[in-house]
């Protein structure tokens, strides 16, 4: 017992230096990424200097949270290639520790990281990232307007349908206002037509309206100069033309917008595809920290270099892959659910087919 614990003990002292300093250097990587590609954009409005200090600063936690994987994987994969070069495994196959035994600590290393930038993700990059985006749009001078229009929208009750041409977010109007009410059993029960609607009051104040009812078998029209129906009180808020990006969102407030987009039948497959995948990059550290524990050993010189370059080349392909399969999903080539796991769960068992036939 105390043998293993010296031997966790050791494999996690060589793997922690390298995987801080793997860490900070693909966090300034992406960070001069994103610097760089957006400096022209800076440098055209003036942007000072403090402004864009705090801009890179807010993008930080998010940079963590996408250097965390690559990070695993390259400094698992450099340790245990230096332990397979300096010939320091031998004594430990020799005592029949198999392999999957030595990597251990590095396997729970990949699970305590995964659920760290879980937690890390949900309760501070998503805040920070949210902030970076609006410093950007605030020094860029981006507006942004919420008007709409051709909005369809179903009530709260499912029973009511509002079709609008055009609705004025600086004023909370609506212009071509057609609204269907349908019975219990989804029959047709009335229309109301309004040239215009004012929001007041909690109410839809209609004006220069047409209501066409169906009674007795019949349809019975009616003109009014005005109208507010107590039904007619749906939040404009629901007519707005809404981009929200749920990588900005914490898991309640995800949920939520989700079942709006659902409700209102706008498309919602890019979303729920970005909300699964929120949990499947939750497990991605401890994937990759089996999959390079399988390929660790396969290097016998240049490790640093040939560590590098595998940990680069798998994390293009699988994020690559990801973009592919997420596009896919939206497109509703393949479902949500199926777009967002899928490269994680093809890498887990790419990690496994490894493991088993690397050497011991």
């Amino acid at each position: 017992m105390k043998t293993m614990r010296t031997l966790n003990f050791m494999v996690l002292k060589s793997f922690i230096p390298v995987f801080i300093t793997a860490l900070s250097f693909f966090v300034l990587i992406l960070q001069m990424v994103d610097l760089f590609a957006n400096l022209w954009r800076y440098l055209n409005q003036d942007v000072s200097l403090a402004n864009i200090v705090v801009i890179q600063l807010y993008y930080l936690p998010k940079c963590i949270s996408f250097a965390l994987p690559i990070s695993v994987l390259f400094s698992t994969a450099y340790c245990l290639g230096e332990a397979y070069t300096k010939n320091e495994l031998i004594a430990v196959f020799g005592a029949g520790i198999p392999l999957v035994r030595f990597v251990f600590p590095l396997l729970f290393a990949g699970i305590l990281i995964s659920a760290f930038g879980f937690l890390f993700e949900e309760y501070f990059v998503i805040e920070t990232f949210k902030q970076k985006n609006d410093t950007v749009k605030a020094v860029l001078n981006e507006s942004e307007s919420f008007s709409n229009s051709n909005v369809t929208v179903l009530g709260e009750n499912v029973r009511t349908i509002y079709h609008a041409d055009y609705y004025n977010d600086q004023n909370n109007s609506l212009t071509g206002l057609i609204v269907t009410k349908r019975t219990e059993r989804g029959g047709f029960q009335q229309r109301i037509d309004a040239e215009t609607a004012v929001w007041a009051d909690g109410l839809w104040n209609l004006q220069k309206v047409r209501v066409f009812t169906f009674r007795d078998g019949e349809i019975f029209e009616e003109d009014f100069d005005a109208l507010t129906d107590p039904e007619i009180a749906l939040n404009p808020a629901n007519f707005r033309n809404v981009t929200s990006n749920i990588s900005e969102m914490r898991r309640k407030e995800a949920e939520e917008w989700l079942e709006t987009l659902q409700r209102t039948g706008l498309p919602y497959r890019e979303a729920l595809t970005e909300y699964y995948n929120r949990y499947s990059f939750m497990f991605a550290p401890f994937v990759v920290a089996l999959l390079s524990s399988a390929i660790g050993g396969r290097f016998r010189k240049n490790i640093l270099l040939m560590s590098l370059l595998t940990s680069l080349v798998f994390s293009v392909i699988y994020y690559v892959a990801q973009m592919i399969l997420r596009l896919l999903a939206k497109h509703g080539y393949v479902p949500p659910l199926v777009g967002a796991w899928s490269a994680l769960l093809f890498f887990l068992f790419f990690g496994v087919i490894l493991m088993r036939g690397a050497r011991t």
